[in-house]
């Protein structure tokens, strides 16, 4: 038997290409020799949007993204996470073997208390208890299906060693396996991606470049890639280029032979370089673009592909509450 992969995505909305490399593209390579089973993280992004509307467009957008991106609706069980009610049993079951301070330590937390400090404020000011769980509900998320992997960013590697400490906390309680422990799976080659600006491409910092960005508008984040002031003439080092950076995600080997040796030979200027990375962007964006809106004006149809997946995906979540219950004295 094939071993499971699983990840999700937060339906906040507008994803860019740090998510793309970072997490949807590997997850839909391992589609491809792995069991996958991939959701929509609505619940966890109630957090940060209350806005039912908003809401709502943002998880129908997160499905069109993973579509059109080729994720396989036919080979891997594809749902929202509000579908499944057993995860959300199992997020309160597994909170009886969470440590209070293993949450204190959660960087999302610990994030949020920092920023208080800074400015004055009470520490918990602005923080609700979905922040404060949500190292839970992921481990309920992955230990739900059984999971073998779990391709995460880097930033999320953390929540992945709180769910083995929960999973192992638990199996250790009842000196049996009531769980699989999963592994984090993390892209060596891509790693955390930068914005346009440098830092790391986040919404926060509104630095992204969103995957479906119309040509014309495309073309205007990539021109607002922050350079030096090197002139034309100048040889330029493409390891330390913000362009190449991103040439690198795009380009064949190759082309990334080609305008290094451009580059490091003098005599191409930012704007002709910016130019290239717009071309090869472009041409591995423009099809899914194409497909992301033909997915987008169909919302009833992405409506019943979801649902579809829920109602394969449930037999498989109770599964493990029945394990789980068992194990505990509650069945």
């Amino acid at each position: 038997m094939k071993k499971i992969s699983l990840t999700g995505i937060q339906a906040t909305g507008d994803p860019h290409i740090g998510n793309y490399f970072g997490a949807i593209k590997p997850a839909i390579e391992l589609a491809k020799t792995y069991d996958a089973r991939y959701f929509i993280a609505d619940y966890h992004s109630l957090n940060k949007i209350k806005d039912a509307k908003q809401l709502s467009a943002n998880i129908r957008e997160v499905a069109a993204c993973w579509l059109a991106a080729g994720l396989d609706p036919h080979n891997t069980l594809f749902y929202r996470q509000s579908s499944i009610p057993e995860v959300f049993e199992l997020s309160t079951m597994l909170m009886a073997f969470t440590a209070k301070g293993l949450m204190n330590r959660a960087h999302a937390y610990k994030a949020a208390v920092q920023a208080n400090n800074e400015k004055g404020s009470d520490p918990d000011a602005g923080v609700n208890m979905g922040l404060y769980t949500y190292p839970i509900l992921m481990a309920a998320d992955i230990l739900i299906f059984d999971s073998d992997v779990v391709p995460v960013g880097k930033d999320q590697t953390q929540h992945i060693e709180i769910m083995q400490d929960i999973a192992q906390a638990v199996n250790a309680n009842y000196k049996q396996q009531v769980f699989k422990i999963p592994e984090g799976v993390i892209s060596a080659e891509v790693g955390e991606i930068p914005g346009l600006d440098g830092r790391k491409m986040s919404k926060s910092y509104g630095n992204g470049i969103p995957i479906f960005s119309p040509e014309k508008e495309l073309r205007k984040l990539i021109m607002r890639i922050v350079t030096n002031s090197q002139g034309v003439d100048e040889p330029k080092d493409p390891d330390t280029c913000l362009i190449f950076t991103f040439y690198k995600l795009f380009a064949t080997k190759e082309e990334q032979a080609a305008l290094a040796s451009r580059l490091r030979a003098g005599g191409m200027g930012w704007g002709e370089a910016k130019e290239e990375l717009f071309r090869v962007v472009n041409r591995e964006l423009s099809p899914m673009r194409e497909k992301f809106n033909t997915l987008m004006a169909d919302p009833a149809g992405l409506d019943k592909l979801l649902a579809q997946g829920a109602e394969e995906a449930r037999p498989i979540a109770s599964a493990v509450i029945k394990r789980f219950r068992r194990a505990a004295g509650i069945e």
